[in-house]
């Protein structure tokens, strides 16, 4: 524990998922961390259904991959689901479904991350639980019912106001969504682009489902499905987006909109349960840093939810913030490594952001709209458009520019079985640096012994490069594929800081 003269090193604003992951590695980096949430319990509403690979693989870095897969299990079973080992998520674009069979799953980047891609069906509400869970288990404190209201970075900490009076961090990262008021008060811009739709995403039992159609269903209104859980509905409606966004979402407005949609009289008897509002809302952050204020999830990207790409991108920003912030916080940050942060998720999420709107722009019931989404169509339903598809939507595909030629560089680490017979993820419990050595006299491992709390050498395994550096949050920087390749002393330096 490093704070002096705070309330703690790092006050994390908001305890969803995105908070919640942020607020754990910060405390495996030795931070104090204390987490600040306005709600009085946790988020019922429906939000995202599935996380992609990257995300699956977060959570087994951290031995959290078991609890998830007994998530899975109970999702599937309350859904009466057949339990499927191995199954891969494919997901959709736009309502076109990813055919798995079209899919070759033998492709490098899809076949190096198979070991967790069959745990995906995590509910967002399920997966703050299992991370709840596991920030108990750290000791970091959460406050609910603290709601945010004044922010003054002081140049040494920060001070906030709230409605349970101050709080002082060395560091506060707006978690707080959206309408995050961590990013308005730091007065960090949001441009991006206006809504042109409602939508409902809602579990309803339906009085007469025969009525609607199977699946993704279009038209002049815009498009609607059921299932594939029974009573599951997605509506996307192009009315200009909803006048009031916060206000409560009633059976009415579901069965509403749906009707308009879909033209039948389609009746609901009954929501199961908080229904959510959402929109084709597209921004970004002009920068995910002011001074000693940072924003990750929502509270630096909105878009519309196909495929719970939020969720995911979030995760991601934690695990990518997280490590380079506890380091600072203990003092061993090389020059610039915080600024890191920003340089490579902004692109992602840029990137992320338009594939979003690439959707919005074919659900329209246009005619234009209507023979782009043909086209588009024609192009998923081959392998190689499957393919490139399931790369993009799954996560695998994701990496930051970093120099140098080795393949693996800027990507994440492929699963790897080691000589022991663990896998490599089976050592970033800590959240520290993995260092792979399969050199016969283990020159890279001696190389490393100078940062004996920081990286960790672990054992070789088949088919793995001769050496490769790991992050804690997953990228690889450094790799070589024989005993005398150079760089890794520079690459310790420039990652994990002056030796101990």
């Amino acid at each position: 524990m490093f704070v002096t003269g705070a309330d703690a090193d790092v006050v994390v604003v908001g305890a969803g998922p995105v908070g919640l992951v942020l607020a754990a590695e910060l405390a495996l980096a030795g931070a104090a961390v204390l987490v600040l949430e306005r709600r009085t319990e946790p988020d019922e509403s429906m939000k995202a259904a599935s996380i992609n690979v990257p995300t699956a693989e977060a959570l087994a870095r951290r031995g959290l991959l078991p609890a998830a897969r007994q998530v899975q299990r109970e999702v599937r079973e309350r859904a009466g689901a057949p339990v499927l080992g191995g199954a891969r998520f494919t997901g959709h674009f736009a309502g076109v479904v990813l055919e798995p069979d079209l899919v070759d799953w033998t492709r490098p980047e899809l076949a190096a991350h198979a070991a967790a891609a069959d745990t995906w069906l995590v509910p967002q509400r399920e997966l703050e639980g299992l991370l709840a869970d596991h920030l108990a288990r750290l000791g970091v404190p959460v406050r609910r019912e603290v709601e945010v209201t004044e922010l003054d970075d002081a140049g040494e900490d920060v001070l906030l106001g709230t409605t349970a009076g101050p709080f002082r961090g060395r560091w506060v990262v707006g978690c707080d969504g959206g309408r995050s008021a961590v990013r308005r008060l730091a007065g960090i811009d949001f441009p991006g682009t206006d809504p042109e739709l409602t939508g409902y995403l809602a579990v309803a039992d339906i009085a007469e489902p025969e009525l609607l159609g199977e699946g993704w269903t279009w038209s002049e209104r815009g498009a609607y499905r059921c299932g594939p859980q029974p009573g599951r509905l997605i509506t996307a409606e192009f009315d200009g987006g909803p006048a009031d966004r916060t206000a409560p979402v009633e059976l009415a407005d579901v069965q509403a909109g749906l009707r308009r949609i879909s033209g039948t009289e389609v009746t609901l008897t009954a929501l199961r349960g908080p229904a959510t509002r959402w929109t084709d809302n597209a921004r970004q952050a002009a920068t995910y840093r002011s001074g000693r204020v940072l924003v990750a999830g929502d509270a630096a990207h909105v878009h519309p939810p196909f495929g719970g790409q939020g969720l995911n991108l979030g995760v991601g920003d934690a695990m990518n913030l997280g490590w380079r912030l506890g380091a600072v916080v203990a003092g061993w940050a090389p020059d610039g490594l915080l600024d890191g942060y920003d340089a490579e998720r902004r692109p992602l999420g840029a990137r992320v952001l338009d594939w979003t709107r690439a959707q919005t722009g074919m659900l329209r019931g246009d005619p234009k709209s209507a023979a782009l989404r043909e086209i588009v169509t024609a192009l998923l339903r081959t392998p190689d458009g499957a393919t490139w598809a399931v790369e993009r939507s799954s996560g695998v595909a994701q990496h930051v520019e970093l120099p140098g030629e080795h393949p693996l560089l800027g990507r994440f680490a492929p699963d790897l079985p080691l000589a022991d017979g663990t896998r490599l993820v089976d050592h970033g419990h800590d959240g520290g640096f993995l260092l792979l050595d399969r050199t016969p006299g283990r020159e890279f491992a001696r190389a490393a012994e100078r940062w004996p709390g920081r990286v960790r050498a672990v054992p070789d395994g088949p088919g793995a490069p001769a050496g490769a550096l790991v992050r804690p949050d997953g990228i690889v920087v450094w790799a070589a594929d024989d005993a005398g390749a150079p760089g890794l002393p520079e690459a310790l330096h420039r990652w994990a800081g002056d030796p101990e």
